[in-house]
């Protein structure tokens, strides 16, 4: 009896130790994990013993490289913890970090099987079921399973409203609306769970703090599925509710956040993360409604504070957030008419996906497609058609898939390859489109009508162009609108209609002017210049002259900049390293 209190003595003693260790400043976890060590030498009690694996796996985790010791430590604390009545701390942690493990060796079966396994267990302990049902419902999302993860989010839903849980049943509903977006899924389905979810978020009558999540979360979904389907100019009263309800969280007291139960520790995303992403959600509509100077900035922003939360913690969303970013400036630099700021950004993200294996598979079509248009604006339609076929066959995002075959037909259209546009005529029709998104329809009546004056159907064109001009003007797509109007302004021109073509040339240059979209600019100035001179207009002739000269003089320049610079060769890539020396520099993600 003595020697066992003396034995409790020393493994207490070398707790109290270890902890000791970990909290001071700075914390000291070689020492800290060495006392853990000590620990199990005294065979303690089969509650300690499997904490103090948990311990050591988790310190291993955070703090080291070796997964595999932290792997042995978590297998031998769920094994121990499952011979224990209750202790469902250890055992459920224990679960869902040794799948976290799993999962990133490549042990995705071993991961499901495990997290099914705690999942089944776990009924009588609602945050640990609540929590292991996300974290299986986020494997099958990581996998492309949206069945999978919706069917999860729904036993989720079912089982709090059993439980009469109600924080954590919107958060299911919400994550199951996420998972529908992510699929594709649009019309009325998403929108009458839209409508539920609003209705079910008002009448919520929990702490503040949750409600404000909630709110969020919903809106940003409701942001999407409207910028999903082109409705740009709908959207608006609800991003500025967004804008309004992150101001409120921003603004709430840690007082204000916590939770009623621990059963609800659950938030979507931490209030730093989530005033990023309504960055991001922000930066979506600039884009779309053709304000690029308000999107850079907004994306300049963003990506300062980025930086500063990955110095803190480096977590993969922060990651995702970041080339979401760096991928919309990509895009704004190219209309704007800075193809050397936008080749050196896609060598930025060359980095972050060079260093991160997962995320170059994630983004790897939205990489392929930013070489591509980068490619188009250098008039290289070769590396152009290269790289919208590579993003073909790696996009599983349909709205991609269609943004890339648009693009390609422009390609094709623009190198007299009939034959070739005849190919993907069906996937660019805009009666069988397969989309919701009524900017991606208007862009498809735009390469019609594109493709009916290559052919001098100039009628035909005239219609098509007049139906994207208004399904564009309907949600004040500006871009889409200047571009289908410039294209009217060239086809009247051709009809020998000056008149109706200034009619048409002259508000596309104003909305060029105003996004700002310097090829528009070019292609403006120069229909603007032959009509003046048609008119006898010498005065607007010699200022639309100077305008185009001084347009093509500054892409001109951008061009031999940006075709000189290392990063251009990222053209001609398609597969394997990337065809440039790219230092770590302070991008690089750690694995």
């Amino acid at each position: 009896m003595a020697v066992a209190n003396s034995q409790d003595s020393y493994y207490l003693s070398l707790l109290a130790l270890a902890e000791r260790f970990r909290t001071q400043e700075p914390a000291n976890i070689k020492m800290c994990l060495q006392c853990l060590q000590a620990v199990l030498t005294f065979s303690p009690p089969p509650k300690v013993e499997a904490r103090t694996h948990l311990q050591l796996a988790n310190l291993l985790i955070k703090y080291t490289k070796n997964t595999q010791l932290a792997r042995e430590h978590l297998e031998l604390a769920w094994t121990l913890s499952m011979n224990i009545v209750g202790f469902d701390d250890v055992r459920f942690e224990a679960a869902s970090e040794l799948a976290k493990i799993y999962e990133q060796t490549g042990e995705t079966s071993n991961a499901k099987t495990l997290l099914q396994r705690a999942i089944e267990l776990s009924r009588q302990n609602v945050f640990w079921h609540c929590r292991l049902l996300f974290q299986t419902a986020q494997m099958g999302l990581s996998e492309y399973d949206y069945a999978t993860a919706g069917a999860l989010l729904q036993n989720g839903l079912d089982y709090c409203h059993m439980q009469g849980i109600a924080y954590n049943q919107l958060l299911f509903l919400l994550s199951k609306i996420m998972v529908f977006l992510l699929e594709g899924r649009g019309g009325g389905e998403v929108q009458a769970l839209l409508s539920q979810a609003n209705q079910s978020v008002e009448q919520y009558n929990g702490p503040q703090g949750q409600k404000e999540h909630l709110r969020v979360f919903y809106l940003v979904l409701m942001v999407c599925h409207n910028l999903n389907s082109g409705q740009v100019k709908s959207v608006k009263p609800a991003l500025k509710q967004l804008q309004q309800s992150i101001q409120n969280i921003t603004q709430l007291s840690e007082q204000e956040v916590i939770p009623n139960s621990t059963s609800e520790m659950f938030a979507w995303l931490p209030r730093e993360q989530l005033c990023v992403l309504v960055y991001l959600v922000s930066v979506m509509h600039s884009m779309q409604a053709g304000y690029m100077e308000k999107a850079q900035k907004y994306t300049d922003k963003a990506l300062l504070q980025i930086d500063k939360l990955k110095a803190e913690e480096n977590s993969s969303i922060l990651g995702s957030l970041q080339l979401l970013f760096l991928e919309h400036s990509v895009m704004c630099h190219l209309i704007i008419g800075s193809k050397a700021q936008a080749i050196k950004e896609i060598a930025r993200v060359c980095r972050l996906l060079q260093a991160d294996t997962k995320q170059l598979q994630a983004h790897r079509a939205q990489l392929h497609t930013l070489l591509a248009v980068y490619a188009m604006s250098m008039n290289n339609s070769t590396a152009a058609e290269l790289q919208f076929n590579a993003a073909l066959r790696t996009s599983k995002n349909r709205d991609l898939w269609i943004f890339a075959n648009l693009n390609l037909a422009v390609v094709y259209l623009r190198c007299q390859r009939e034959r070739d546009f005849a190919a993907i005529m069906d996937r660019i029709n805009p009666d069988t489109l397969p989309t919701q998104s009524q900017s991606l329809r208007a862009a498809s009546f735009y390469v019609q009508g594109l493709h009916a004056f290559f052919t001098a159907r100039h009628n035909d064109g005239k219609r098509f162009l007049r139906e994207s001009l208004k399904m564009a003007n309907a949600e004040d797509l500006n871009r889409l609108t200047s571009c289908s109007l410039v294209l009217l302004g060239h086809i009247f021109l051709a009809l020998g209609n000056p008149r109706e073509a200034l009619n048409m040339v002259t508000p596309a240059m104003q909305l060029a002017s105003k996004i700002p979209d310097l090829h528009l600019q070019l292609w403006s100035s120069a229909i603007l210049k032959d009509l003046h001179r048609l008119f006898g207009d010498t005065s607007h002739e010699q200022e639309s002259s100077q305008s185009h000269l001084n347009f093509s003089q500054t892409l001109l320049t951008d061009h031999v900049t940006a075709s000189h610079l290392p990063e251009h060769q990222l053209i001609n890539w398609t597969d394997g390293p990337f065809p440039l020396p790219l230092p770590p520099g302070p991008d690089r993600v750690q694995q």
